[in-house]
């Protein structure tokens, strides 16, 4: 359906237009009309044609003067001028105005079918695009809340790689490196920090969740809303820069008050909430552990962890960052990151603190001492109680910064190999084992599943470890090694290309056949008469 509206002061002529419109599109247009400037802006409002054909001479406000006030609040409508004037001024007026065309009087019916049509097609498309646009935008209204949760999981579970969180801030639109979180603690009644009944009340808000999840993101737009966990609801926020201001921490409390006075209103239970600091995306966890901290120090229904003593200060231009990379490095393996960043360190140190040897020494004890803790929970190394009985006596005997740094760095770089080695020898005796139980029993219906099974890991796990130390995916590796065996069953004692088969893992030999020639080039037969060649 079309709607229509005609504005002429000819009476004439919006007859004529109505004959024509009913006799080419019958019931597929309601039409409305006007005679002057003035009732065709008042009609436009109440019908909201899609398609108006205009006259440019009427009573009062001319057809020009009546667009430009009509497209003010309705861009969308699409405009035919039909006028005897042929005044330059008005059709380049008209043109300005983006009219779909400009007929001149006398006109044709078919040249008025031809234009109507042109415009109909244009209501078409316009139609098609918005039906498309909301089917998308229903798709991913449901498909969001998956990713959030997603995302939620992969900060708190700490079972990510670079690219994953890069992936979720695309997908996510995500605009900053940094955030901070908050976590909505429900329950039945309030004693001291507790919340009591979280297993009601987690079904409570799980019944409720879609709303809860509305109203945080309509105090907080960029919020990623996490799933409920037992009678919790964490939220990401993203934020702007690595520290936040005395001013924006209070307006992000006030936005925190504000969701749980629209919350409790809809909600027969209590509500808090805990706020962390600011962290990159992938210490986001820090900032969680943090919001829960501050739930339990305080009875307040909003709790900010920097409002309380639970967080550790440091001086000013301390380099946190720095120290940070140096232990994440080592937990990771990373041994240029690890190197690089203890140099940074030490430079610091000298420079900031030339004139205080002791504690520069004692700080590196301290990370010392930190780093091969690290190695020993990784499995890095094996702890001896007296296998660090020369380190304080050293320490104390160094006295140059030089000697200090070498001492240092190479400490720090052991403890990051022996992460980074244990880590390659698991993996790499894990791929070993699944080779040889390949090798015995390739002739079987083999599975991802199956030789995960015996490795002892998961199938995903063991898809990636494979598929970094062989440098091909376990179906190839299969694959290839059937091939090189069918091919030399083929050139021994006569057997039939359905036992061959057989006895490399394919009991239907049709099968076998488009295998092996779709991995050799040529079939089984060929192969065989050939020689090899």
């Amino acid at each position: 359906m079309y709607k229509i509206m005609l504005a002429d002061d000819e009476g004439i002529v919006i007859e004529s237009l109505k004959y024509i419109i009913k006799h080419n599109f019958g019931e597929e247009c309601t039409v409305e009309f006007a005679k002057t400037g003035r009732n065709a802006i008042e009609l436009s409002e109440t019908f909201r044609p899609e398609i108006v054909i205009m006259d440019i001479k009427m009573p009062g406000i001319n057809g020009i003067e009546a667009m430009r006030e009509i497209k003010k609040y309705f861009p969308g409508m699409i405009f035919i001028v039909m006028s005897a004037y042929d005044k330059f001024d008005y059709a380049q007026e008209a043109i300005n105005l983006g009219v779909l065309d400009y007929l001149h009087k006398p006109v044709s019916k078919e040249r008025i079918v031809e234009v109507l049509r042109r415009a109909m097609q244009l209501i078409d498309g316009e139609r098609k695009k918005r039906s498309k646009e909301l089917m998308i935008r229903e798709k991913m209204e449901a498909v969001i809340p998956i990713l959030e949760n997603g995302f939620i999981y992969t900060i708190l579970l700490q079972e990510f790689e670079r690219e994953d969180f890069a992936n979720f801030k695309n997908l996510l639109e995500i605009p900053y490196d940094y955030g901070y979180m908050m976590v909505l603690d429900c329950g039945e009644e309030q004693i001291g920090s507790q919340m009591t009944n979280a297993i009601g009340t987690s079904v409570s808000i799980q019944t409720h969740y879609k709303e809860i999840r509305e109203y945080i993101r309509g105090v907080i737009e960029l919020g990623v809303v996490g799933p409920v966990m037992a009678n919790k609801v964490v939220i990401f926020i993203p934020y702007e820069d690595m520290t936040m201001g005395y001013e924006e921490r209070i307006r992000v409390i006030e936005q925190a008050r504000a969701i749980i006075r629209q919350l409790k209103s809809h909600m027969d239970i209590r509500l808090r909430i805990g706020i962390g600091s600011v962290y990159f995306v992938s210490d986001a966890v820090k900032s969680y552990s943090e919001a829960l901290k501050s739930l339990l120090e305080t009875t307040g229904s909003v709790a900010h962890v920097d409002d309380l003593p639970l967080t550790c200060g440091y001086e000013e231009d301390y380099p946190i960052v720095i120290e940070e990379a140096i232990f994440e490095a080592i937990q990771k393996g990373d041994v240029n990151l690890a190197v690089t960043s203890t140099h940074q360190f030490f430079e610091w140190m000298v420079k900031t603190y030339p004139d205080c040897m002791t504690d520069i020494k004692l700080k590196v004890l301290e990370f010392v001492l930190w780093a091969e803790h690290i190695a020993y929970e990784n499995g890095g190394m094996t702890y001896e109680f007296r296998s660090r009985r020369d380190y304080l006596p050293t320490i104390v005997e160094i006295e140059q910064y030089d000697v200090l740094r070498l001492w240092f760095t190479e400490r720090i770089e052991n403890a990051c190999r022996n992460v980074e080695t244990k880590k390659k020898v698991t993996s790499v005796s894990t791929v070993e084992k699944a080779k040889l139980y390949i090798r015995e029993n390739y002739q079987k219906d083999l599975s991802l599943e199956e030789v995960s099974r015996q490795v002892d890991i998961s199938p995903y796990y063991f898809s990636k470890v494979f598929k970094e130390e062989t440098g091909t995916n376990f179906i190839d590796y299969l694959t290839e090694l059937r091939m090189s065996v069918a091919k030399q069953l083929l050139l021994e004692k006569e057997r039939s290309m359905k036992e061959i088969g057989i006895m490399v893992g394919y009991s239907d030999p049709n099968y076998f056949s488009r295998s092996f020639k779709k991995n050799i080039g040529i079939t089984p037969t060929e192969y065989k008469e050939g020689g090899g060649a």
